[in-house]
């Protein structure tokens, strides 16, 4: 059983485990370690019960009633690229690759992105993140952008993917 919801203070527990795993499934090797710790650190348990008390969420996928991933979603925080909508973050606990969740998870985002009326997409990933690059290839993005960000005394590369 699949389920798309919105996530709640008591799936804050889930969400860091979920964040922790996939960021060093995608990141290791790719963020220089103590940086990328301390990032997965910053976005603790903690963090997602304020995000939560704030009245904030994310779109959370359910597979047999556990959250499986989240994708977090909002206006685009960059119009020059016409795009009005934006998914900031979509991650899946690794051990749920390649069964079709994150294609779904990405699929409602987006649609509850346009019911919003956010018309067009974005999404960022790190180029060094070669199966994220791949997975929004896979799913139409066409590359839009390329800058760079410092993270951990090193300078990385980030595309922007773009949907219509």
């Amino acid at each position: 059983m699949i389920a798309m919801r919105w996530s709640r203070t008591e799936d804050s527990t889930r969400l860091s485990r979920i964040h922790r795993d996939a960021w060093r499934f995608a990141y290791v090797g790719v963020i220089p370690g103590l940086a990328l710790e301390r990032m997965i650190a910053s976005r603790g348990e903690a963090a997602w019960q304020r995000l939560h008390g704030r009245g904030g969420k994310v779109l959370a996928v359910e597979f047999e009633g556990s959250v499986a991933g989240y994708a977090m979603t909002g206006p685009s925080r960059n119009r020059r690229f016409h795009a009005e909508g934006e998914i900031y973050e979509l991650y899946l606990d690794p051990v749920y690759h390649g069964a079709g969740l994150g294609r779904r998870l990405f699929a409602e985002a987006r649609r509850r992105l346009t019911r919003r009326r956010l018309k067009g997409l974005l999404v960022w990933s790190l180029t060094g993140n070669e199966m994220g690059c791949r997975f929004y290839r896979s799913l139409g993005g066409r590359p839009a952008a390329k800058d760079r960000l410092k993270i951990g005394g090193i300078t990385l590369d980030r595309i922007a993917f773009a949907w219509a």
